[in-house]
């Protein structure tokens, strides 16, 4: 295929991402299900005017590798020291569930495997899809309710944000363990010397950043070092220490976050995330799913996991709110602010496609899951406040820190 040609494909992929991204935001659905609807028109499933290339699955990885990084720098490492352990023992839960509901309702559909096979860490990575949380339609929902820096707004805006954290340890150690010639303890040794490694290198790195922000602050040499960063470190966690490179990525980001130039960084990176290698990346995932040998079975099975995913993070992170004493009709705003999915459950599924822990036929259960969360998490959130009075801006309760820093880690995309 001449060069030229991919200039061609790259014109429709963001034109297409961009127009069915602004029809689904006016139907109030995420945008990027709109650009994932985009790749699944013009690809091989309807007008095949776009197929898959090595040059598209090259700029697609990009893509997954700057919006974690962008997760990354977005990332409120003071502000999670803060929130204790109510958020911590949620967020657990609102992992540690979904996992086992989603194993469990894949062996159901499909058989339960031996331990340790193939059809087992497959059953184990369908949960590890279900673990991931996007709450930026409850956060948008919560500001428009009044309720956002209360109490409750504050519990479901930090427990989201370790449970994206934890959920990309999870992810970490299932594709470790997955691996045919894996042993569990040399997964756990690997993990950990790359914690260790990021702990120690990203100490160095974080203080030359902050001497050259110091020097240099609001200058574009800031970004492009930290775009090479992001790159290195995604290349250092998949070629010395087996590690997903996405879960590199996030570190890197996680590394600079507290710099002050944390959210220019972030802004460049949006910019060429958010014109070209998002809108490839999602378009990506439309031109992967495919519906042949999409039986009634897998139609069954993803309307399951939708509900089974939902009422998994309701269930866990409902209850231990309760255990922490708090109401029943807060527990379950708590539950509810959490259910929501978004583009880290896609990330998480693109990696486990690449890996061959998924099907492409899947991808059409994790998009129900998007669409169904986004559409009910705000009427059921709406109903819960029904009656309530606007708390005021600090809240009495312990929970005492202003939110505003973090809301756009969960603007839509």
């Amino acid at each position: 295929m001449e060069a030229f040609e991919y200039f061609k494909d790259l014109a429709i992929i963001i034109v297409a991402a961009k127009l069915c991204g602004l029809l689904a935001k006016k139907l109030k659905a995420p945008q990027v299900v709109g650009q994932i609807a985009a790749g699944l028109l013009i690809g091989p499933t309807v007008l095949g005017i776009v197929g898959q290339t090595d040059f598209i699955l090259v700029m697609a990885e990009i893509g997954v590798i700057l919006l974690m990084f962008s997760a990354g720098l977005e990332t409120n490492l003071r502000e999670l020291l803060k929130t204790g352990p109510v958020a911590l023992t949620i967020a657990c839960a609102g992992v540690f569930v979904p996992l086992v509901l989603g194993w469990l309702l894949y062996s159901l559909f499909f058989g339960f495997a031996e331990f340790g096979s193939d059809e087992f860490f497959k059953g184990v990575f369908i949960g590890t899809i279900m673990t991931a949380t996007s709450v930026s339609i409850t956060v948008q929902t919560l500001r428009e309710l009044g309720h956002l820096k209360g109490k409750i707004g504050t519990i479901i805006v930090s427990s989201a944000i370790i449970d994206d954290v934890i959920g990309i340890i999870v992810l970490t150690f299932v594709i470790g363990f997955r691996s045919a010639d894996a042993k569990p303890l040399d997964v756990v040794i690997k993990t950990v010397l790359f914690i260790v490694f990021s702990v120690v290198v990203g100490v160095g790195i974080y203080f030359l950043f902050k001497l050259l922000d110091k020097r240099s602050f609001h200058h574009r040499r800031i970004p492009i070092f930290g775009l090479a960063l992001c790159f290195i470190m995604a290349y250092c966690a998949e070629e010395f220490f087996g590690i997903a490179d996405i879960t590199g990525a996030y570190v890197a980001g996680i590394i600079l976050c507290n710099l002050r130039d944390a959210e220019y960084i972030a802004g460049k990176m949006d910019i060429s995330s958010y014109m070209l290698f998002g809108p490839v990346f999602f378009a990506s995932i439309g031109l992967k799913t495919s519906f042949s040998g999409f039986t009634l079975q897998l139609l069954w099975f993803s309307l399951a996991f939708a509900v089974v995913a939902m009422a998994a993070k309701v269930i866990g992170c409902g209850l231990m709110a309760r255990a922490w004493k708090l109401s029943r009709r807060d527990s379950l705003k708590v539950g509810v602010g959490m259910m929501t999915r978004g583009e880290v459950a896609l990330i998480v599924s693109q990696k486990g496609l690449s890996v061959g822990m998924m099907s492409p036929q899947y991808f059409t259960s994790v998009i129900l899951l998007i669409l169904t969360s986004s559409v009910l998490s705000p009427i059921f959130m709406k109903l819960l406040y029904r009656g309530e009075d606007k708390p005021d801006h600090a809240h009495p309760d312990g929970i005492n820190f202003d939110i505003e820093e973090t809301d756009e880690v969960y603007a839509e995309y």
